[in-house]
């Protein structure tokens, strides 16, 4: 069982998603032990303060070190992974988290307003992750999406186990085209391949059409 702890001032954004459809069935069947923390928890003056002005001036409100020190320590194991949400950290792709879907334990802290005090990735994190080039209001956006991408890699969370050996990056490749029933509709038909019951055809099939799409869509992975 992996667990996961997210420490974050607004906890009602990572419980929605995290707490349906996959994820909700990772819960239940035991591969997954989420816990998500409201870091004022951690607070101890009366008016649970989390921020303050930066020194040396600027726009916005800085994160106190002292309830995010508390709060990581307090959950913190041996065999923990410590995760921070951020412009500056390396890019969140398929290989991170494969990497990151064999470690038992995984705390996320999400920043908030003009990000954290500094000390806090110099002594706590073990690791700044971004989503991409841009910027979210907070990181409990970007904890939960990688914690869903974590979750469906660990062994016996989808309910196929193919499914995600064949989704996108996995090989290398972006998904190619996938169709249902019914097999004509208004004018357009499922491709014959598909119909013909010929497994090795459909194989060579769908690998062809996963290297034109990635050649016109993302032809850095080839």
């Amino acid at each position: 069982m992996m667990r996961v702890d997210i420490i974050t001032l607004f906890p009602e954004i990572c419980t929605g998603p995290l707490r349906a459809s996959i994820m909700r069935r990772a819960q239940e069947m035991g591969h997954l032990q989420l816990r998500i923390h409201q870091l004022r928890a951690w607070t101890h003056d009366r008016h649970h303060t989390t921020d303050d002005m930066p020194y040396g001036g600027g726009q916005g409100m800085v994160m106190k070190p002292e309830p995010i020190f508390e709060a990581v320590e307090s959950l913190r194991r041996e065999e923990s992974c410590v995760i921070f949400p951020s412009a500056q950290g390396e890019r969140f792709a398929d290989p991170v988290a494969r990497e990151l879907a064999l470690a038992p334990h995984l705390i996320f802290v999400c920043g908030h307003y003009e990000g954290v005090d500094q000390r806090v990735i110099d002594h706590l994190v073990d690791r700044e992750i971004s989503l991409g080039d841009y910027v979210l209001t907070n990181g409990g956006l970007a904890s939960a999406v990688m914690v869903d991408a974590i979750v469906r890699l660990i062994p016996g969370v989808l309910g196929d186990a193919n499914s995600a050996a064949e989704d996108s990056f996995s090989a290398g490749l972006l998904e190619g085209p996938q169709y249902t029933r019914p097999v004509e509709y208004r004018g357009m038909r499922v491709p014959d391949i598909l119909l013909s019951g010929n497994h090795g055809a459909i194989a060579r099939w769908r690998k062809e059409q996963a290297e034109t799409v990635t050649r016109q869509r993302r032809p850095d992975l080839l």
